[in-house]
């Protein structure tokens, strides 16, 4: 019996990035000439894994969301991985926004993925969905290459990540 490689194709964040990100934006709208004088605030609940945008106004409140986006892009958190709300205005002209964290690959987008590895027909290639995850197979390390090479060049909407590799 030939001997079975695989890896595992996942996404995720490191949430004390995100943290350390809101952290130095909760700073810099301290410090930002155009945010003196104003009610502006970022809140992270990491359980939730939700980062709550709370400001002024439609224009304040997107100055808001950039300097979150600079921030995690420095941190090297995936920027695929946010999922930006919609805007909800509140009494007095204020604006809200909840920019949610995808820390697992949804289920759609992993049958999409397994079928666009189906479809590629390389031999004795297997894809498996197992919960959050999916694991591809083959006894050919080559075909399991091949399929990295694909998976890297298509945009799920998702940040991929390919670990466990035997």
């Amino acid at each position: 019996m030939a001997k079975s490689n695989s890896f595992d194709i996942s996404t995720g964040i490191d949430l004390q990035e995100v943290d350390n990100a809101v952290n130095q934006a909760t700073k810099e709208v301290q410090q930002r000439y155009d945010f003196k004088g104003t009610d502006c605030a970022l809140d992270f609940d990491r359980e939730a894994g939700v980062v709550k945008l709370d400001a002024d106004d439609d224009h304040r409140l997107k100055a808001l969301y950039e300097v979150l986006v600079s921030k995690l892009a420095k941190r090297g958190v995936p920027l695929k991985n946010l999922d930006a709300g919609t805007v909800d205005h509140g009494t007095m002209g204020r604006a809200r926004q909840i920019v949610t964290l995808k820390q697992q690959i949804p289920q759609d987008t992993a049958k999409e993925i397994a079928k666009r590895i189906k479809a590629l027909k390389l031999k004795k290639v297997q894809v498996q969905i197992q919960g959050d995850e999916l694991r591809v197979s083959s006894p050919d390390r080559d075909s399991l290459q091949e399929v990295i090479a694909f998976l890297k060049g298509q945009d799920f909407g998702v940040q991929l990540q390919f670990g466990n590799y035997r």
